[in-house]
This record gives structure tokens, C-alpha cells and sequence, in this order.
């Protein structure tokens, strides 16, 4: 993948603080959520060290053709008005069905009160715009994309 223009001068100043280029690893420039105001809530929470991890449908990368994130992969979080924030390295990934998600990646996800009743309520709803979007039903086995990762850069992420 290339990197967006519009994030060029943020991961040229990421780069200048590796010593390899890391544009190899570059997997997306992307936002949180498909609405401002929760895409803008969520990566603050990334900023404030509280999100760990995020959750998405591998039909929607089924769909689109794009390949789920690996680890080591290095992706620009925005906001919802495409503002280059962060720089996270993707940990680890794992495919499970929607119903098996379980309290620790909930905690991870770090939204609202951390618990796993939260994260369903949340994302039952995204999930369901999303499986509107693509044309799919939501299914309680649909297979969720369970991403953890870490900030890379900025090291102290500036709210």
C-alpha cells in the first residue's frame, strides 16, 4: 500500500525516527467507527493508552478485496476528518465469531465500561451498519477480525 498524501509529512516524521524505513510495513491510513463523533471518541482513547485493540468483520475485507492486518503491520489512525494522529503496530490477530469474543479483548478494546456486555451492545450495532453496507445479515458466528496493537509514534501522543 502507499501511503495517503494527505498523511505523507506525518510518516515522513515517523520514518525520521526509525532506523529502516518502515514504508514496507505500511498497511492503511484509516479512522475509527463510521461516524465522526465515535471515530473521533475512539481515537482519543488510543491517545490516552486506554484502547489496545479494535474489532472489525473479515467480510467486510472479503468485500472490498483487502487483506486483514498481520502483525508488524504499521497503520496512521485519523480522526473522522482524516487528520493523522498515531502510528499503531498491529501484535497479534485473530478471526474468532462474533459470539466468542470474550471479556479480555472487550478490556483491550478499551471503550465505555470495558465489560464484554458493552463491546456487544457497540458493536452489534456497527456491525450490523456494516453487514447493511456490504449486503450480508449479521449472524451471532459472523468471523470478527480481533486486532491488538500498540502506538509506535508519536512515543507520547500529544491530546
Amino acid at each position: 500500500m502507499t501511503v495517503p498524501d494527505r498523511c505523507a509529512t506525518f510518516w515522513r516524521a515517523f520514518a525520521r525516527t526509525r532506523s529502516v524505513d518502515p514504508t514496507p510495513r505500511f498497511f492503511e491510513a484509516f479512522h475509527f467507527d463510521d461516524n465522526a463523533s465515535d471515530a473521533d471518541a475512539l481515537v482519543a482513547l488510543v491517545l490516552a493508552g486506554r484502547k489496545r485493540a479494535t474489532a472489525s468483520l473479515l467480510w467486510t475485507y472479503e468485500a472490498t478485496g483487502k487483506r486483514v492486518p498481520a502483525p508488524g503491520d504499521l497503520s496512521i489512525v485519523t480522526d473522522f476528518a482524516g487528520t493523522p494522529l498515531c502510528v499503531i503496530e498491529t501484535d497479534r490477530v485473530d478471526v474468532v465469531p462474533l459470539d466468542a469474543v470474550d471479556e479480555a479483548f472487550a478490556a483491550d478494546e478499551g471503550e465505555g465500561n470495558g465489560s464484554l456486555a458493552f463491546w456487544r451492545r457497540v458493536h452489534d450495532a456497527y456491525f450490523a451498519r456494516e453487514c447493511q453496507r456490504i449486503g450480508r445479515a449479521p449472524r451471532p458466528d459472523m468471523p470478527v477480525v480481533c486486532e491488538r496493537f500498540a502506538i509506535v509514534f508519536p512515543d507520547r501522543p500529544v491530546l
